[in-house]
């Protein structure tokens, strides 16, 4: 072996093949090393732009002028808005191809221009302005910043990235149905679309015109006001209001993510700033159904109860509906002629909108229109709704089984509310949950955009230190790994009636009501409060209520017992306390139970409330026949000394859970 070792050594041959072999590991390094060059020098704009250019802002004015608002500041605009001399791509190779140079540069371009900022560029948005995962064939997916392997969120994919990545200080894009809210939640950034109708789009590409409107992207939320002050001509005098925040319950029931960095956060930031009333909760979707009554044309025939969820899911069934009318009404002729390359998401869509033919198209537009009645009802000009802006993380790119329609639902049900109210909403970026962004959103009604751009610019560091509070600690528990806020409101209730606070007992019953619609306990509660406050036939409500969901409750029947009792309703009220009895299955004398008063306070309760209906029967109804007197007094033997102990009792009878 060691002989054919030198004679190999000896062999020029040999050496000329280790040559060669050496100069072919070092040329493959070096095309290794250009590709990962060349791979960085794309990851520079992170895939956000589909042209670069400038556009120098206007002349400051001459001291001594104030600074112009945007001075310094650079942003990008969507490719679906105009610029003088550039083609408008729509994201689409085929429209940039089809279409001629813009003769003027769109009035929202204009306006900042003239506000000192520069602009840098066009950025990628999914075609025609469909889709909702940013990924688009003609120009790339962009690269999320946050989350690489994971979609951007569309149709503003590019607005956002470059915003996430600090290419640009803010980022114009359109939101149709959800185009700026969705993106910035994935990609971690502020997000806003304003009132339908406030800002220009004039000069912007409609994809369904009763829904688009131009929006904008930010890192600082004091950038996001300046821009919006400049975009929406407000007026910076305005009084300073009171804010009423509302807490969208069976919403966040939706989102997978930890409460404990969303709602609790909230409220705990609302009571530590001067100027916030304490949260109220609600069920959003069935303030929706008892407020949208057109919504009942869309309601899908499985689903047709009037419940939350399918009210919110009709919703979205008459956006989209609403969306593809029109733009088969902007778009036929050019879809039909051209047949463009179209991504298999969009391709969908864009199929789905020129063979739509809506049955009853003012149908869709009555639904716009009650929605934005219904967010100006509940929200006036001092309310903000606090919803999920998305229920799900951002899903993985290029998704082989693509996105499930579960996913669809639950996004769409919560975007569809601004889309289809007009309303304003912000997208707040909160971190990241399981190594994914996650935000909150604030929406108000129609024309309050100021109103919560001050908010959000007033909250935000206040909400991010809550966030990261909530981040460095453990769960708080209960079956979902967040706190039981139903429970905990209880037991304020509980503490509040026992301190005699009636009426904020109620409103704590009330508000673990709206987390929890299925416990009796609850229901039960409250009923005890509205008897102390006179409130009987809501306590009858109220324990009706309970007795459906439990039917053994017994506090519940005695409860209702004695609401009816005060309504006069004697026969039902003596039902509910024999029920009462029924229940117990000891010491049954003739279907009655006759246990000592003095030693059980359950018992007496019940001898108490019946001995008063009784005596109430006998004062209302003193012509009676001997046999019915003979029969009362057999039938009210049991309870003749319960009197001696009712005052004593009162409270015994009234305990709550």
């Amino acid at each position: 072996m060691s002989k054919l070792s030198k004679l190999n050594v000896s062999n020029p041959k040999v050496w000329v093949v280790i040559g060669v072999g050496i100069a072919g590991v070092l040329i493959l390094a070096e095309v290794h090393r250009r590709r990962l060059n060349s791979k960085s020098i794309i990851k520079e704009d992170f895939g956000a732009f589909v042209e670069r250019f400038e556009l120098l802002p206007f002349p400051q004015p001459p001291p001594p002028a104030a600074r112009l608002p945007l001075a310094g500041l650079a942003f990008a605009i969507n490719d679906n808005i105009d610029v003088k001399g550039y083609v408008t791509g729509y994201g689409s190779a085929d429209w940039k191809r089809t279409h001629e140079a813009a003769g003027k540069t769109a009035p929202v371009v204009t306006a900042l221009l003239k506000n000192g900022v520069t602009c840098v560029g066009k950025t990628v948005m999914d075609e025609l302005g469909f889709g909702m995962t940013g990924e688009n064939v003609n120009y790339g997916t962009p690269t999320n910043p946050q989350k690489p392997s994971h979609i951007p969120g569309g149709s503003s994919s590019g607005s956002a990235v470059a915003v996430a990545a600090e290419l640009v200080d803010f980022a114009i894009g359109t939101d149709t149905i959800g185009c700026i809210r969705m993106p910035a939640s994935f990609c971690g950034v502020l997000g806003f679309r304003p009132s339908h109708g406030l800002v220009s789009t004039i000069g912007v590409l409609p994809n369904s015109q009763s829904l688009d409107t131009v929006g904008w992207f930010a890192r600082d939320p004091s950038v996001l006001r300046r821009v919006g002050h400049v975009l929406l001509q407000l007026n910076p005098l305005e009084p300073k209001r009171t804010r009423r925040f509302i807490i969208a319950d069976d919403l966040f029931q939706l989102s997978k993510v930890s409460k404990q960095k969303t709602v609790y956060a909230v409220g705990k930031v609302t009571e530590k700033l001067s100027g916030y009333q304490t949260p109220n909760h609600m069920n959003f979707g069935q303030y929706i159904a008892s407020k949208v009554p057109s919504l009942k044309v869309f309601r899908e025939e499985s689903t047709n109860q009037q419940n939350g969820m399918s009210t919110l899911k009709a919703l979205s069934s008459a956006m989209f509906l609403l969306q593809r009318y029109e733009f088969k009404t902007n778009h036929e002729e050019w879809i039909k002629s051209v047949k463009p390359k179209l991504g298999p998401d969009v391709s969908d869509c864009v199929r789905a909108a020129i063979t739509t033919t809506p049955d009853s198209i003012k149908n869709l537009y009555k639904v716009r229109m009650e929605m934005r009645a219904a967010l100006q009802s509940l929200l006036k000009d001092d309310g903000i709704l606090v919803i999920p802006t998305v229920a799900d993380p951002p899903p993985k790119l290029r998704a082989k089984k693509g996105l499930a329609a579960e996913f669809h639902d639950r996004v769409y049900a919560l975007l569809a509310i601004a889309t289809m109210s007009g309303g304003c909403q912000v997208t707040i970026p909160l971190g990241k949950h399981d190594d994914s962004p996650i935000s909150v959103s604030f929406m108000a009604s129609h024309g309050t955009d100021k109103f919560l751009l001050d908010t959000v610019v007033d909250i935000y560091s206040s909400l991010q230190e809550e966030v990261n509070i909530a981040s460095s600690t453990s769960p708080l528990p209960d079956t979902n790994g967040n706190m039981d806020a139903s429970e905990l409101l209880k037991e304020k209730g509980n503490a509040a009636y026992k301190g005699k606070q009636w009426n904020k007992a109620v409103t704590y019953y009330t508000e673990a009501i709206k987390l929890n619609e299925t416990n009796a306990t609850y229901y039960s509660n409250r009923a005890a409060a509205y008897l102390e406050l006179g409130c009987f036939q809501q306590a009858e409500d109220d324990c009706t209520k309970a007795i459906f969901l439990d039917k053994k409750n017994v506090k519940a029947y005695l409860r209702r017992g004695t609401a009816r009792e005060s309504l006069l309703f004697y026969k039902e009220a003596l039902q509910d306390f024999k029920h009462a009895l029924v229940l117990e299955p000891q010491n049954k004398i003739d279907g009655i139970r006759i246990s000592k008063p003095a030693k059980d306070p359950f018992y007496r309760v019940v001898y108490v409330e019946f001995w008063k209906v009784l005596s109430l029967f006998r004062s209302l109804n003193p012509h009676l026949s001997k046999p019915q007197k003979h029969a009362l007094h057999t039938l009210s033997a049991p309870f003749r000394l319960a009197p001696l102990h009712y005052h004593k009792l009162n409270s015994e009878k009234s305990s709550v859970n």
